[in-house]
């Protein structure tokens, strides 16, 4: 029998705990051993919302490429958020969250 999964974060609920963890730890009414692991759950958690942010960047970087991999960048090498012909109004039609399936 396998153990019940503990309930997944969000990066929001990560960052709201780790706010709050600051509150604490600055607040100096924690005993020794009470920071210790309060600290060791907030470097936890920093590290869960970097993994996060990691993937968001990449996420990013694959949206902004062309068919042909290469990053879709203007004149000043800044990304580009519009491609050439694009509309004024978003196509939900061309959007690839039902060609790829489920993220």
């Amino acid at each position: 029998m396998s153990a019940p999964k503990e309930p997944k974060l969000t990066y929001e609920q990560a960052l709201a705990r780790l706010e709050e963890i600051t509150r604490l730890l600055e607040g100096r009414s924690l005993s020794l051993e009470e920071s210790l692991k309060i600290f060791e759950s907030g470097v936890s958690l920093c590290r869960f919302c970097l993994k996060k942010l990691e993937k968001a960047e990449t996420r990013v970087e694959i949206i902004l490429k062309n068919s042909e991999g290469k990053a879709l960048v203007d004149g000043q090498g800044q990304p580009r958020t519009e491609l050439p012909g694009d509309a004024d109004e978003f196509d939900s039609s061309s959007s690839s969250e039902e060609d790829n399936g489920p993220a």
